[in-house]
């Protein structure tokens, strides 16, 4: 009997709790169609940009599924602006193809498809005899845009990983902190003073602030110094990135615990929250997800800081150059700011 009184406790409990019924029903269900979309997107052709290649050979390229686009004359300048794959060229009498690398599991089956396409053109020119087919007969000059013939998908992978990390534990931390003082009462007696909503936010990212620069600081120098990660551009513009994701963690975290009553419900929009982020920062390719999901994965923050701390580590960017992604973290920290003040409305007491 007391077992069941206890049993029966928990399920009223629980059947009181919409949130976390909702949770534990319905956001898997959500995350699940997500990655079924995710994961069930469109295969995208690699595209590569030829320069004086033989005819019969691009033919070959275009049977092997590879979108050939013919230039007159190119190079990695082209690549990058035109957003292809590869550019494959003969130059003195030889076969050269630099891949852009932006993506190493891309670059490297473009690379086995333009080795098969060569062999496979090279053997119907002897089965044809025809000594007028201009194929080289060696092997084909492999240069990179990013990166080189060693580059692993984890170079790619970890400064994803690293803005990742800085925003998720900034995002709980301040979250659960904030929850703590309105739940001991702190918040109230705060809002029942003459002190401003917008002092009490200000005052709250400032001191939540302080601690999320130096978890910030000590990432990114463990990150490049300990671990080796790549780092083609400027150490401090990548602390820039991850210190702006981390005000715009600091103020989603701050701005969601005014809707949890306790710890447990902050946790509880993790999955919603911060689950879905991750297949928008550049894990999985984009390019081949429907336009719906390329346009959710735009309105999330890790998406643009995802693509600033790739640029600058990996590619070597400078700022200028990922001022787009930078102007949208200030943007998304500003939105979630206003809002803070604006939640804090329902605790003044007057």
């Amino acid at each position: 009997m007391r077992i069941a009184a206890l049993v029966k406790r928990i399920c009223q409990q629980m059947l009181r709790d919409k949130r976390t019924l909702a949770l534990l029903f319905v956001a898997p269900l959500i995350i699940l169609t997500l990655m079924y979309f995710l994961f069930n997107g469109n295969t995208v052709d690699p595209k590569l940009a030829v320069v004086n290649v033989d005819h019969s050979l691009v033919n070959v390229l275009e049977e092997a599924d590879i979108n050939v686009k013919q230039y007159e004359k190119a190079d990695k300048e082209t690549i990058v602006e035109d957003e292809l794959d590869g550019l494959l060229k003969m130059k003195n009498g030889k076969l050269e193809l630099t891949l852009l690398n932006r993506d190493p599991t891309t670059s490297k089956a473009l690379q086995m498809k333009v080795n098969q396409a060569v062999l496979h053109a090279q053997s119907k020119q002897m089965g044809q005899h025809a000594a007028s087919v201009n194929l080289p007969q060696n092997s084909i000059d492999t240069k990179y845009v990013y990166g080189n013939s060693e580059t692993e998908f984890f170079d790619v992978l970890s400064p994803v990983l690293v803005g990742f990390f800085v925003f998720f534990f900034v995002f709980l931390i301040s979250g659960i902190g904030l929850l703590k003082e309105r739940t001991t009462g702190t918040l109230e007696r705060l809002m029942s003073t003459p002190i401003r909503r917008g002092e009490i936010v200000a005052a709250y990212l400032v001191g939540y602030g302080i601690f999320a620069v130096i978890q910030t600081v000590i990432v990114v120098l463990f990150s490049i110094h300990v671990l080796d990660v790549v780092m083609a551009g400027a150490v401090w513009n990548v602390i820039l990135i991850n210190l702006l994701l981390a005000l715009v963690a600091l103020s989603l975290g701050t701005l969601l615990s005014t809707f949890a009553a306790s710890e447990f419900q902050m946790v509880q929009f993790i999955p919603i929250v911060v689950i879905p982020q991750i297949f928008f920062a550049g894990i999985l390719p984009l390019d081949g997800m429907a336009d719906w999901l390329q346009a959710v994965g735009k309105v999330m923050p890790i998406y643009y800081a995802a693509g600033a701390l790739k640029g600058v580590m990996y590619q070597g960017l400078s700022l200028s150059e990922i001022s787009g992604n930078i102007f949208a973290l200030v943007i998304f920290a500003v939105i979630f700011i206003i809002l803070n003040i604006f939640a804090l409305k329902k605790y003044r007491r007057l």
